[in-house]
This record gives C-alpha cells, sequence and structure tokens, in this order.
C-alpha cells in the first residue's frame, strides 16, 4: 500500500487549508471566488513536482477554465476539454484552446503531452479508470499526470446531497428531489459515482505507465497526511484525493 508522500518541498500547512475550506463555502454562490483560489493553490502546488514553464497541459474536465489564467502565469500552455458544452460555455465563450470529448476517449495522440491534469473530475466519470488510463497514455515519456478528486465517503462526497449519500448515494438523490422539486445537479448513477480512496490505490498498484511522485490528501495540512494510512479514516477524513504520476518510458 501506498503511504502518503510529496516532494520535500511541498509542505502545505493549518493556515492553508483554513484558507481553502473558507473559499469553499462560496462555491455555489460565488464559484470565481473558490475556484480561483483552488486554481492558485493548485498551480502553485504543481510547480513543487514538475516544471510549468512551457509545458504543454491538458486540463480533464477543465469546464470553463477557471485553472487557465492560474497554470498559464506559471507559463503553461493551457489546453481545456470537457465533455458538457454548457460547462465550457459557464464563463462566456469558451477559450479557442478548448476542447469537445470525453475523459474516457481523449481525442490527444499517445505521448504528447507535458501535463495531463484533472481536479475533481474522476467522480463524475462512470469508468474513472479508463479515464485515468488515457491521461497517462496521452502524456510524453517524463510528463506528469496529476489526478485528484472529491472521494465518496468524504463530508462533501455527495456533493450538494451530502450528507445524505452515507445512507445510499440513490436514496440521497431522491431526497434531494424531493425536497428541491427537482433533481440535483450531480446526479448519483449518471454525473456521480462512489469512486474511493481504496479504488485510487488500488488502482495505483495495477497501473503499470507511471511511477508514483505524489499520493496524499490535497487539502489537510502535511502533519495530518497520516491518516491516509488507515483504512476506514482516510474514507472519510481525507476528503480528495491526490495522486501524481511520472509517465514512464516505453520499454524497447
Amino acid at each position: 500500500m501506498h503511504r502518503p508522500t510529496a516532494p520535500s518541498g511541498y509542505r502545505p500547512g493549518l493556515r492553508r487549508s483554513v484558507r481553502l475550506v473558507r473559499a469553499f463555502r462560496k462555491e455555489q454562490t460565488e464559484p470565481d471566488v473558490f475556484y480561483g483560489a483552488l486554481a492558485a493553490d493548485s498551480a502553485e502546488q504543481l510547480r513543487t513536482m514538475t516544471d510549468l514553464d512551457g509545458a504543454l497541459l491538458l486540463d480533464v474536465g477543465g469546464g470553463p477554465g477557471y485553472f487557465r489564467e492560474a497554470f498559464e502565469a506559471r507559463g503553461a500552455t493551457y489546453v481545456a476539454l470537457d465533455a458538457d458544452v454548457g460547462e465550457l460555455a459557464g464563463r462566456g465563450d469558451p477559450d479557442a484552446r478548448t476542447i469537445i470529448g470525453s475523459g474516457t476517449a481523449l481525442p490527444v495522440a499517445d505521448g504528447v503531452l507535458d501535463v495531463c491534469y484533472s481536479s475533481n473530475v474522476l467522480e463524475h466519470v462512470d469508468r474513472p479508470w479508463v479515464m485515468a488510463e488515457e491521461m497517462l497514455r496521452a502524456t510524453r515519456p517524463g510528463g506528469t499526470v496529476f489526478l485528484s478528486w472529491t472521494v465518496w465517503w468524504g463530508p462533501w462526497g455527495g456533493h450538494e446531497t451530502a450528507p445524505w449519500h452515507y445512507l445510499g448515494g440513490a436514496y440521497a438523490r431522491r431526497r434531494y428531489a424531493r425536497r428541491h422539486g427537482r433533481e440535483p445537479k450531480n446526479r448519483f448513477g449518471e454525473s456521480l459515482y462512489a469512486v474511493t480512496v481504496a479504488d485510487g490505490l488500488r488502482w495505483l498498484e495495477r497501473q503499470q505507465g507511471g511511477e508514483v511522485v505524489a499520493v496524499f490528501p490535497r487539502y489537510l495540512p502535511r502533519w495530518a497526511w497520516w491518516v491516509l494510512r488507515i483504512p476506514v479514516l482516510r474514507e472519510v477524513v481525507t476528503w480528495n484525493l491526490v495522486i501524481v504520476l511520472r509517465r514512464r518510458a516505453e520499454k524497447v
């Protein structure tokens, strides 16, 4: 089993965690505030693991491009991909470097990306590990794959249906519809799936395309990463898991 790990230069503290939690409270009402803070944090986080200057970066499930400015400020050439045209147009007309396509069948040639990035998307994909393998395929040898998702048994695993997802995703979806008179945006079994910490660690053990760079709870301070070592506790406390891989060279 992989232990929590990240480059020695990356030591997130409690103040940073509190700042992100405060921004998260505005995720539904003021998404620019939350995603702007998360984008800036993500670019700084990824900078400690790979060189972004001059890198061709594909953001799988990038939506309206909240992360574009943060990554471009670090020197990356940013390309967003999303399957939902409505998501892509969430902040106006999509940027020219925007692709409509599926994360499970990336419309990208083998080994062309320097960085393949995905934040809070895997739990919305019906075949999450097919998407993870596609991200590895599209990344060049020596390039970086960054995967991060909201884990199912965490407090926000059910998204807007939380905390009722603890009684089952289908129940939480029905309860939301009864209470609000409409379906939730994130519909369990259609656009929201139960992707756990254990699922991610099992995939990490069986995948063969990447060398592990980092595995850690995304929003927790570094001193709290020990929770990832405890099977039941990590499912509830991790909240969001990060896996970073370096694409292996092809065998000759």
